[in-house]
């Protein structure tokens, strides 16, 4: 068993990497009249992407008083970017064969990504405060229109999956897309939280962040879900380097932990029926070193059958039957996740363990699962520091 914490030198919080991300070259027209949003069928103004180069942002701001400065330098590199990362993303939503992109649900998505392409790329030049300060309702607009994009896209593909040929395509598609959403709102999420004024943050950068204490947030979260669905839950027990403390963006984690959390408990409630009030504790144990931490999430809950332990990370578009899954689970899960900033439900699309993957690789790291049948499952979420030794991921 691990113990303690280990050494490490004083944290340097100076940068985090923003990848550059490419350019439109031409920009959109803007409608005229009631500005109504181009059709997805149209072509125009996404056929020639990405030439030129964007810069990185690699500063921020060590302080507890806002730096105005630092806002609207944030603002303006927001609002060259975001029309970049989008019109990627539309581009990418038609390579998809013909017949998915048609799919009502995948197609509302493509139609929010062209609707929020235009709000960006009309707002103005961002040069004095309040400008930026209505650009900062801009962003918050956009982040809560997009909140379901993830359910949605889950949805549309389950809908549509009997007409998917090629799997590596879709795969390809969905880790790019939701990735590039995850860099996306962590990018405006850090804009708008420069206009806080926290000791504890820089942006979204927690100074000193406790792995410890974001595991029991997502545990308790998830045990109030199992506990609603079985009537009980598996007792979590946190070992490891549990003093550990580092600079880190919690974000990433909020999605990731309670995925990893729920599929837990789930899985040692569902091997325990028969004595759902006796069931095996679930142990979580934090690994910290210079370069990256780790989490491994121990269950034992008979672990995965040998026939799907390597699809267990491709999306299936469903794990649960609609005619099994109580909708009053996903409410529970909607009012929960809502009120915590985070997206709308995975569970029964899926979408949980690959998304998770996709957002570890992502930022560096890597998810792997490790079962023996019979017993149970170890998940290992590994993730790199962003003031560790040797370069941090890139957003």
């Amino acid at each position: 068993m691990l113990s303690g914490v280990t050494g490490r030198a004083r944290p340097r919080l100076g940068s985090l990497f923003l990848a550059p991300a490419t350019k439109t070259l031409p920009a959109l027209q803007s409608g005229t009249g009631n500005h109504r949003f181009r059709s997805t069928s149209s072509a125009q103004g996404f056929s020639e992407l990405a030439r030129e180069r964007s810069k990185t942002v690699t500063s921020f701001y060590n302080q507890s008083a806002i730096d105005v400065s630092a806002e609207k330098s944030s603002g303006k590199y927001l609002h060259k970017e975001l029309p970049v990362r989008i019109a990627h993303r539309i581009k990418g939503f038609r390579s998809l064969p013909f017949i998915i992109g048609c799919n009502p649900t995948i197609l509302q998505v493509h139609e929010l990504y062209i609707r929020a392409y235009h709000m960006v790329s009309d707002f103005p030049q961002i040069k004095d405060q309040e400008v930026e300060a209505r650009f900062c309702k801009l962003v918050q607009q956009l982040l809560d229109d997009h909140k379901d994009v993830v359910t949605m896209l889950a949805q549309g593909f389950r809908e549509c999956r009997r007409h998917i040929q090629d799997e590596t395509i879709i795969r390809s598609f969905l880790d790019t897309t939701l990735c590039s959403r995850l860099g996306i709102r962590m990018l405006a999420t850090h804009h708008l939280a420069l206009h806080e004024d926290n000791p504890d943050f820089v942006g979204i950068i927690c100074r000193r962040l406790s792995p410890k204490k974001i595991i029991e947030k997502w545990v308790d979260f998830s045990r109030r879900l199992c506990e609603h669905q079985y009537g009980n839950s598996p007792r979590v027990r946190i070992n490891g380097h549990v003093a550990a403390r580092f600079p880190f963006i919690p974000l990433p984690l909020d999605y990731i932990l309670p995925e990893l959390l729920k599929n837990a408990m789930r899985a040692t409630m569902e091997s325990h029926l028969d004595t759902p009030y006796n069931v095996p504790d679930v142990v979580v144990t934090i690994a910290n070193n210079d370069i990256d931490f780790v989490i491994r999430i121990s269950d034992r809950g008979g672990g995965i059958p040998h026939r799907i332990i390597d699809k267990v990370m491709d999306y299936h578009f469903s794990t649960a039957e609609e005619s099994v899954q109580d909708p009053r689970m996903s409410n529970l899960f909607n009012t929960i996740t809502n009120s915590g900033n985070q997206s709308s439900p995975m569970h029964g699309f899926g979408f949980g363990l690959p998304t998770s993957r996709a957002y570890a690789e992502y930022l560096g790291g890597s998810l792997s699962v490790q079962s023996m049948q019979g017993i149970g499952t170890d998940v290992y979420l590994r993730l790199r520091h962003i003031d560790g030794k040797g370069e941090s991921f890139r957003v």
